[in-house]
């Protein structure tokens, strides 16, 4: 915890108001995340999935509003000259004081910056006005509503099965199970299969966290089995049968699946929280590889994941000495994006200028990344970090990527002094881009590696068109490939929803004229799509064509798209497992999307994100 100095007497009273203002802006923000997380679980009882689709929308835009909310109170409350150094200076140690007690002290804080960086110019972005770094430790706080953070439970007494039960029943959800005892018998066999539960210790247990996780279509238990000196993470899924009875469709064992069920393409969990460091640290104990910046991300705490990422960057920039530099592939039209080698984050800026056949501007560059940031993922769309006024050591920069820059995206830097200023920014996972991953396996004559990436790119397009997603520019450019193998869409200045694209066939030519024509001879709107001339740009390459037609022929025809098309216009939410199909249970949930493919053999051993 940082050591605080407090000076002798807080003297201002308008320090200690502005500092009250905020915390009541921040109790509200955190008030209506909790309820909105606790609607989650009605909405899943009641089988209502465009509601709950719409809440978790609606989520993402809470903080936001409560932060310009209490901006404006302030600034209508107070004159700008009133707001002095000294003045800032003893509302951040009054606020301190205020969060004596509280169950989210980091989350506050995060909160009292947000507030700050509106007021405030950059130059203030330090501790004394700010929390650069945390003050208020969150280690060992505790739950003190009726419900602790995890229960714990102990097989030794009643039996494995009963135990199973019961941590199922104490979630009381308000819908029958079609068969909890053969469910949970099948859990149990698994468990004792993967834990080797067969011979357990005395001190064998369950810790589960108190509240289910929800996202989509599903419900999610998270837990851990300790079996002496060992500790195995857990997740049981909970879905609706086609009868509208609940099952549990698998428990899932595996760390990696687990991991990737938490995967930063993937949406925003609702769960309810009154202590979210507590379930952080659960959380971190089943993925310990995982940044703690992602895992308040993917509890929907974006803004305090933004806030940890960008203290665990700055720690890096410390420890490391290596350029930015301009990212390896293709240059995008749209897209400036560079890259610190030893940091696996590339950083994309906006251009200022985009070349024909380009058509947008920046206002409408940034709604479709909105888009993506409201939208479900469904693990093939990387979420981003969106940054303002971020400083990087100008030093660090290589000669070529400040020439990139003051080219290409003149009006977003600003160098003062030693540093450059980037006004806006996205930050991503890095990948590997798909034409280079493919280009590589071609060149090593890896037919295997070739095929899962085609396979994937397929793939990748019937989860994206599942969740009402047509990509716009489908070159393999626009793909990246995760260090688990898994391909995922990462370029959106195209992105559509299915729903507004028109698919057609082309039209029979009229004559030999037509069909020579440089230029198609009939009219295309703008939200034509022709699926028969995905073909003419993707599968040049012989050898991906052989396996695009193996695997994912129906993608280059019409009636595909439109029935897709059709299913979501008439209020169809698909199905699109964030697990492998094969560890599944039973298949007595909604059917599955009719895209879903048996991976091939040979991909059996890769995990899916």
């Amino acid at each position: 915890m940082t050591e605080v100095t407090f000076p002798r007497l807080l003297s201002s009273q308008i320090a200690f108001d502005i500092a009250r203002a905020i915390l009541d802006g921040f109790d509200k923000h955190y008030r209506l995340f909790r309820e909105a997380s606790k609607s989650a679980k009605r909405h899943f009882e009641a089988a209502d999935w465009a509601t709950a689709q719409q809440a978790a929308r609606e989520r993402i835009d809470f903080y936001d509003k409560r932060v310009q909310e209490a901006v404006q109170v302030l600034e209508e409350h107070y004159a700008r000259e009133e707001l002095t150094d000294r003045v800032w200076r003893e509302t951040k140690l009054h606020y301190i004081g205020l969060l004596s007690g509280y169950k989210q002290p980091e989350l506050a804080e995060t909160f009292f910056n947000s507030v700050s960086c509106r007021i405030l110019h950059r130059s203030y972005y330090h501790n004394d006005y700010i929390f650069v770094r945390p003050v208020i430790s969150t280690e060992y706080i505790e739950s003190e509503e009726l419900l602790p953070t995890y229960r714990v439970y102990y097989p030794a007494a009643d039996g494995l099965r009963f135990a199973l039960n019961r941590i199922v029943s104490n979630f009381q959800l308000a819908r029958p199970f079609a068969a909890l005892d053969r469910d949970t018998g099948l859990v149990e066999a698994r468990m004792v299969e993967q834990f080797g539960l067969d011979q357990p210790e005395s001190n064998l247990q369950f810790n589960v966290l108190s509240n289910l996780f929800f996202r989509n279509k599903g419900a999610y238990i998270v837990g851990r089995a300790i079996n002496g000196a060992r500790e195995y993470p857990f997740v049981i899924p909970v879905l609706h049968n086609r009868r509208g009875q609940l099952v549990l469709d698998t428990v899932i064992t595996d760390p990696e699946q687990i991991t990737l069920l938490f995967s930063f393409t993937r949406a925003y969990f609702l769960v309810d929280m009154e202590v979210p460091s507590a379930y952080v640290q659960f959380l971190r104990s089943l993925m310990p590889r995982k940044p703690r910046s992602e895992i308040y991300t993917v509890l929907g705490l974006q803004k305090q994941g933004k806030t940890l990422f960008y203290r665990d960057y700055l720690q890096h920039l410390k420890h490391s000495s290596d350029e930015f530099q301009i990212s390896p592939g293709i240059r995008g039209l749209v897209m400036l994006v560079f890259e610190l080698p030893s940091f696996p984050y590339v950083f994309k800026v906006i251009k200022d200028f985009y070349p024909p056949p380009k058509e947008t501007t920046r206002a409408r560059i940034k709604e479709k990344y909105l888009l993506v940031k409201h939208h479900d993922r469904v693990g093939r769309m990387a979420d981003t970090l969106e940054y303002s006024d971020v400083a990087f050591p100008l030093s660090r920069f290589s000669e070529e990527l400040l020439a990139e820059l003051r080219q290409h995206c003149p009006s977003q830097v600003e160098i003062e002094g030693e540093r450059i200023i980037v006004k806006h920014l996205y930050i991503e996972r890095r990948m590997v881009p798909l034409n280079m991953f493919l280009a590589n396996a071609e060149r090593a004559g890896d037919v295997d590696l070739l095929e899962h990436g085609v396979f994937e790119y397929g793939n990748a397009i019937r989860d994206l068109v599942a969740a009402n997603i047509f990509p716009g520019d489908m070159l393999y450019k626009n793909f990246g490939v995760t260090r688990h193998g898994r391909v995922v869409f990462y370029d959106y200045d195209e992105i559509e929803y299915l729903t507004d694209c028109h698919f057609r066939d082309i039209p029979q030519a009229r004559n030999e004229e037509d069909e020579m024509a440089a230029e198609p001879w009939y009219p295309i709107g703008k939200h034509d799509v022709f699926p028969e001339q995905f073909g003419r740009f993707l599968l040049g390459n012989p050898k991906i064509r052989q396996v695009f037609m193996k695997h994912h022929a129906d993608l280059l025809r019409r009636a595909w798209w439109q029935a897709h098309k059709d299913r979501i216009m008439g209020g169809e939410v698909e199905d699109v497992f964030p697990y492998p199909q094969h560890i599944r249970f039973h298949n007595q949930t909604t059917p599955p999307a009719p895209h879903s493919h048996a991976s091939p053999p040979y991909l059996e051993n890769l995990h899916n994100e």
